[in-house]
This record gives structure tokens, sequence and C-alpha cells, in this order.
């Protein structure tokens, strides 16, 4: 069965830029998936712990025969492919790359480790904003349409630096 997927990306050590499009060429490479669209890239003011370099931001929207345990363990082998190392990593602190699965069809899954939609998704305008640009219609679960959700979140603190 095929199902749709959103993904949210951010990087901000290195070249970011060019690692969040070379993650986006590794998520359509996944076996049973298809990349359906991405957002342009984004530029977010540091969220959390705010002394680290500002962030590229990106979506994903995919098809995939995956399922959402297996989507999440190859998002997170790409995270390693691009050198990320989660253990002893700071919250919220600096990172090469960070994939998130947002949205699964119009799935709700609490599982260790994966949770869908992805928590406080629907409070944060650096996956929100590009979210809505791949996925504009799809529903987040208690909280409307991405579109919907992405209206009412501040926009200050992000914006478009490439298409």
């Amino acid at each position: 069965m095929v199902v749709t997927a959103c993904i949210g990306l951010g990087a901000n050590l290195g070249d970011a830029a060019g690692t969040v499009r070379a993650a986006l060429s590794a998520i359509g490479a996944l076996p049973g998936t298809t990349l359906v669209s991405a957002s342009p890239l984004y530029l977010t003011l540091a969220w959390g712990m705010q002394a680290q370099p500002d962030f590229i931001n990106a979506a994903a929207r995919v098809d995939t025969t995956l399922d959402a345990p297996a989507l999440l363990a190859a998002l997170l082998e790409i995270e390693r492919q691009f050198g990320r190392q989660r253990s002893g990593e700071q919250r919220w602190g600096p990172r090469t790359l960070d994939l998130d699965l947002l949205l699964y069809g119009d799935a709700m899954i609490e599982l260790p480790g994966l949770q869908v939609p992805h928590p406080r998704l629907h409070e944060r305008a650096f996956a929100l904003v590009p979210l809505a640009d791949v996925a504009p219609e799809l529903r987040i679960a208690g909280h409307g349409t991405v579109r919907e959700a992405a209206l009412r979140v501040g926009h200050d603190a992000i914006r478009v630096i490439s298409g």
C-alpha cells in the first residue's frame, strides 16, 4: 500500500544548504519511495538553544510503501550517513542533519521513538511553513490542515533562501 508521508529537514553545521539538498536526493532514493515534491530552502533562526548558527529547513512529500517505523529507520540512517551522531547530542543543539517524520498519511502513531503527527508540529513555523509548500491540504490531527496551522504561527524568524 502506498502512503503519502511528509518529512521535515534541517541542518546548521557545515554546508547546511548543500546537506539538505543532498538529503532530499537520498530520501528520493529510498526503496519503495518516490519524492513527490520538496519545498524551497528556508533560513530559520535557531530555536530552543539560540546560541548556534541559523538553520536551513525544508520539507519533503513522498509516496512510500515503507511502513512508518521502517521509514523512520531509513531517515535515521540517512542522518548517520551525513555525520549525525544522536548520542551525546545537546537537545535542540547544532546538527549536521535532522530528519523528522512529520506526517504519515492520516495515521496517529505512538511508539517508542516515533510519534506521528510529530509532537509540537502545529507550533513550529520552521516545520509548518515549508510543509505548507508541499502539503497544505493534509490534516494534522486536532489542528486542522497544514495551511491553517501555518497561518496560526508567526513567520518572523523564517525566510526563503532558494527555490
